[in-house]
């Protein structure tokens, strides 16, 4: 495991990686999730094999220091993300971003194009305050401190045995500054720092998830996107052979 500090105040994001050829692939995972346990398996399919593989836990989740003071934002996980690349000495990596991973991606991607080479990414929020069945709006429905004190719990008996797995191991707090930080977005807003992009950009939709909003605009834009035919929110675990495919490109 490798760390790099991300706050100038001692805290440190984590991360786990493999050996490989460059650019590096860095596998970033969603919210109340953990990247090792959403992306290791498809990161060692035989189409995939050979790159260096990073697979980084944002602040708050997984191995990832949960710090009281920090903010939580899209812009602060970006930073901390960035911190973990620089530390690794990674650049012009290719991004594997699911969710508000993929959000993370997008700002990073926008804020130091010197670290992304391509982005791949799996259903990630586009755009600010999504429809209120979003995950992250029921949590953020929760005061920071009531969520904290019984939210959190009545959440994890509500989601579900795969989401809850690796909910239960994200601070709630930083959870629940995620989750906040998530719906009111960046500015400019994801879907516009995606489309006006210039690296490769692949953007993944589960068949089962419905319709991508704005997709022709995305298109008119360069994003390459794939609708996932038998997929969810979760394709690299409803159709890991596609998901793998696409990132292979």
């Amino acid at each position: 495991m490798r760390q790099a500090e991300f706050d100038g105040r001692g805290s440190y994001i984590r991360w786990t990686e493999s050996p490989g050829a460059e650019p590096a692939r860095v596998y970033v995972h969603g919210l109340g999730a953990a990247s090792a346990v959403y992306h290791a398996h498809i990161a060692a399919r035989p189409e995939l094999s050979g790159r260096r593989s990073l697979f980084v836990d944002l602040p708050g989740h997984g191995t990832s220091d949960r710090p009281a003071h920090f903010g939580y934002t899209l812009d602060c996980h970006a930073a901390a993300l960035a911190a973990a690349l620089d530390a690794a000495g990674v650049a012009g990596a290719e991004l594997i971003a699911h969710s508000m991973g993929g959000s993370v991606a997008v700002v990073l991607a926008h804020r130091r194009p010197d670290l992304v080479s391509r982005l791949v990414l799996t259903e990630a929020n586009l755009d600010a305050y999504p429809p209120l069945t979003a995950g992250s709006s029921g949590i953020a429905a929760y005061e920071e401190d009531e969520f904290v004190d019984s939210g959190h719990a009545r959440v994890l008996d509500t989601v579900g045995p795969v989401w809850s797995a690796t909910m239960r191991l994200a601070d709630p707090r930083a959870l629940h500054r995620s989750a906040v930080g998530l719906r009111r977005g960046s500015d400019p807003v994801m879907r516009t720092l995606l489309e006006g992009l210039t690296v490769d950009r692949v953007y993944l939709q589960g068949e089962l998830s419905g319709e991508l909003a704005g997709r022709d605009r995305l298109e008119a834009s360069g994003v390459r996107v794939v609708t996932v035919p038998g997929a969810g929110h979760n394709i690299m675990f409803d159709r890991p052979d596609a998901f793998a495919a696409a990132v292979a490109g």
